[in-house]
């Protein structure tokens, strides 16, 4: 299957249906979070608690992530997406009959090992079946549907716990939308087939030039594998912040109910929405990728940093927290392709696999921070060090692009 032989219909409908199973993997992310006021009123925790319940589930995703991306190089993406979802369906199921701290430890953990595979397994899917022009545009779709899963999560979870006065209900509600989803991806299966699929990045060339019998962790001597894997970690630290904790802490500084503070998280994940919209198109129009990122994520530091300062009104301060998920996502698409040009030939997922699992040793360690925080007294710490973790990203994405730019003269020299 050649780009050239790629219909648009064919792309559409494969970036659909992968858009459609990370944004779920994503709304699975926030099936603990946005009920902790409420396991808070019920089983009497902490939030330092409750952040370590983020961190087990970002633990067992990461250490997952990593060795789902050798799974996926071996047996193939397809089958490892349906049971990930599956994964998902216990999870919330876990989460409904809770009737302790245990419980909602086994539902972190399987939604944690739920989350695992989903890099390795979309971004193997997207580079085998989707031609080249469009590949940008698929990676933008792919951090849309994201967010759009973040952003989704709380209002459904709040949505229904009104309605039927029961977050158990909530919960099991998650469920119901994970065996949805698997219906779907089942009845058009053949559209997400990466076995059928050949790589759109890697062409002829590319695979001739790769080693034959290069060792499977021959990619973890490259040091653009690791600041990426840097990069995802300190703006995951940053993420981690706002999404767990910036709804209290907004409460805290700002005397604002939590009616209001709760759709902040909403908020930050459609203006990121946004972002990757606009993002999606500028990932063709320039090579140096690293400063789009750099642009992007020291813009949206500024935004968090003037909110920790607490010197806006209450409702703009929601309003630009929310405003710097615009920056955020308008750096998504280079930040996923950024990746790609860093991955060898023919290991792709494991790359991918790897360099993701810092996103969730990020979730792992921050969220206990920041909880911590929280119960310290300090929630403008929540948001001073989100954009204190984002100029650390800028630099780790710096040093990523500045070892991009030196292999291809390197190449350019051989040739």
């Amino acid at each position: 299957m050649t780009s050239a032989s790629i219909s648009l219909s064919q792309d559409a409908k494969t970036i659909s249906l992968i858009g459609l199973a990370h944004g779920t993997s994503h709304f699975f992310h926030m099936l603990l979070a946005p009920l902790f006021p409420l396991f808070i009123r019920d089983f009497g925790f902490s939030y330092s608690e409750l952040g370590l319940l983020v961190s087990v589930f970002f633990v067992v995703s990461g250490v997952g992530q990593a060795l789902a991306g050798f799974l996926v190089d071996r047996v193939g993406a397809r089958p490892v997406l349906f049971v990930a979802l599956s994964c998902f369906v216990l999870a919330a199921m876990s989460v409904a009959t809770a009737q302790s701290y245990a419980g909602l430890m086994l539902a972190a953990m399987l939604a944690g090992l739920g989350n695992s595979p989903f890099h390795p397994v979309d971004f193997t899917i997207l580079n085998k079946r989707v031609s080249q022009p469009r590949l940008g545009h698929a990676f933008s779709v792919h951090g849309i549907t994201g967010n759009l899963g973040w952003a989704a999560a709380p209002v459904f979870l709040a949505g229904l716990t009104a309605a039927t006065g029961s977050w158990r209900i909530a919960a099991a509600g998650m469920g119901v939308w994970a065996l949805f989803v698997i219906a779907v991806l089942w009845l058009h299966r053949e559209a997400i087939d990466d076995r059928a699929g050949s790589w759109a990045h890697e062409g002829a060339a590319a695979k001739a030039a790769a080693p034959v019998n290069e060792h499977p962790l021959a990619f973890l001597r490259l040091p653009s594998v690791w600041l990426c894997f840097s990069f995802f970690f300190w703006s995951t630290c940053s993420l981690s912040a706002i999404q767990s904790f910036a709804s209290p802490a907004l409460q805290k500084m700002y005397d604002l109910p939590l009616s209001i503070t709760a759709f902040v998280v909403t908020g930050y994940m459609l203006c990121g929405a946004a972002g990757m919209v606009v993002g999606g198109f500028l990932v063709s129009r320039t090579q140096r990728l690293e400063r789009i990122i750099g642009f992007c994520l020291m813009g949206a530091a500024v935004l968090l940093g003037v909110v920790a300062s607490g010197a806006l009104p209450g409702l703009l301060a929601c309003a630009v927290a929310s405003l710097a998920g615009f920056g955020v996502g308008l750096a998504g698409p280079s930040r996923d392709m950024l990746i790609k040009q860093a991955a060898p030939p023919g290991a792709t997922g494991r790359v991918y696999g790897t360099v993701y699992s810092g996103l969730d040793l990020g979730f792992a360690i921050a969220a206990p921070v920041f909880g911590a925080l929280l119960d310290h007294g300090s929630p403008s710490g929540v948001f001073y060090g989100s954009a204190l973790a984002l100029v650390l990203g800028v630099a780790s994405a710096s040093l990523v692009g500045i070892g991009i730019a030196q292999l291809r003269g390197a190449r350019k020299v051989a040739a």
